[in-house]
């Protein structure tokens, strides 16, 4: 099966183990591809079926040379220890997005600018669990060009994207596709599902990670973070985290330096009935745990909306705190049942 690999440019031959990809905690969904071990973790993406379709942006469309004129002051190149990928300039107080997988374990980061400035780097925060970090730089105004993040939500499957980075070092470089797919399911550095992924067929590579994929209006739309390939190299399927996981990720970052996720403590899989978030496993001493839920359970609503889908339920989860408190309607052995659960954090 083909290897899906993050990004980060290492400056030493990574090794590459090819192991099956499974998720944990709150994970699950459909198909199931083979994971790349390159030292900072392991990562795969899976396909998710979506039945609704979304509407198209009546913005127009800029030429991928405006795009480039427009967002490339504000993509950087990070160098962190043994590494190198791609960021951009988050805002004017010298905030710049990043993978986590391109900064983790490194002693130092710099970043460099579209002249040539570099610049030290403090990591302000990572999120393992949506492979986001926020670093910050001492730089005047006048270096800071801030790219604006665009609705990840409103894409549709044949939208025209650009990523900009600095595959294999060679900073500044554009490429440009368009939206393959949508609500792809990537898997984190710490085996946690990122949902609502964008696949691209624009070229990315390793030094690509960090670096924004933008819309046709030039606004950020995605970080780009893993490709699915055989060779290592661009074979046009690559992976973007959505933008709206990057803005809530990055204000918690910024705002307290860590970023928290609700954790109910099971593993999905696939309902045989096609309806619901069939419960694979129950994590001791979790929530679910303590709320009597079992493998072999479906779950068909959560906090008052309808679940149809393991995605659906990671959602109603993600978009609650930890010590929140919400009601969880199953289904066991035909007959249903009703619990209400308390939210924990999730662990790293």
């Amino acid at each position: 099966m083909d290897a899906v690999r993050p990004l980060r440019t290492p400056t030493v031959t990574l090794a590459a183990a090819l192991a099956a990809g499974a998720l944990i905690g709150a994970g699950g969904g459909a198909a199931t591809y083979a994971a790349l071990s390159s030292g900072n973790g392991s990562t795969v993406v899976r396909q998710v079926t979506v039945s609704d379709a979304q509407p198209a942006s009546s913005d127009s469309s800029l030429s991928v040379q405006s795009i480039y004129r427009l967002a490339n002051k504000g993509v950087v190149e990070i160098t962190a220890g043994q590494g190198q990928g791609s960021g951009f300039v988050y805002d004017a107080d010298g905030h710049i997005i990043t993978n986590e997988h391109v900064v983790t374990g490194a002693s130092s980061v710099s970043v460099r600018f579209w002249n040539g400035k570099t610049f030290t780097a403090s990591v302000v925060g990572t999120d393992a669990s949506t492979d986001l970090a926020v670093l910050k730089v001492d730089a005047p105004v006048s270096q800071l060009f801030p790219l604006s993040l665009g609705d990840s939500s409103s894409l549709v499957v044949g939208d025209q994207v650009v990523a900009i980075g600095s595959p294999f070092g060679l900073e500044g470089t554009v490429t440009s596709g368009i939206v393959s797919a949508l609500h792809r399911e990537m898997t984190s550095p710490n085996h946690f599902a990122i949902d609502n992924s964008i696949q691209t067929d624009a070229a990315i590579n390793h030094g690509n990670s960090g670096g924004p994929l933008l819309n046709a209006q030039g606004k950020v739309v995605g970080v780009n973070a893993q490709i699915e390939s055989n060779s290592g190299g661009n074979e046009g399927v690559g992976f973007a985290i959505p933008s709206n996981t990057v803005e809530s990720i990055a204000s918690q970052l910024i705002s307290s330096g860590k970023a928290e996720h609700a954790f109910l403590g099971i593993v999905l899989r696939d309902s045989s009935s096609q309806t619901g978030a069939a419960i694979g496993q129950v994590r001791a001493g979790t929530p679910a745990a303590r709320a009597a839920l079992r493998a072999g359970d479906v779950v068909t609503a959560a906090a008052g909306t309808q679940i149809h889908s393991a995605s659906e339920l990671r959602a109603v989860i993600n978009a609650h705190r930890p010590g929140d408190t919400i009601s969880v309607t199953y289904t066991r052995g035909g007959q249903g049942h009703t619990v209400k659960v308390k939210l924990a954090a999730r662990p790293a």
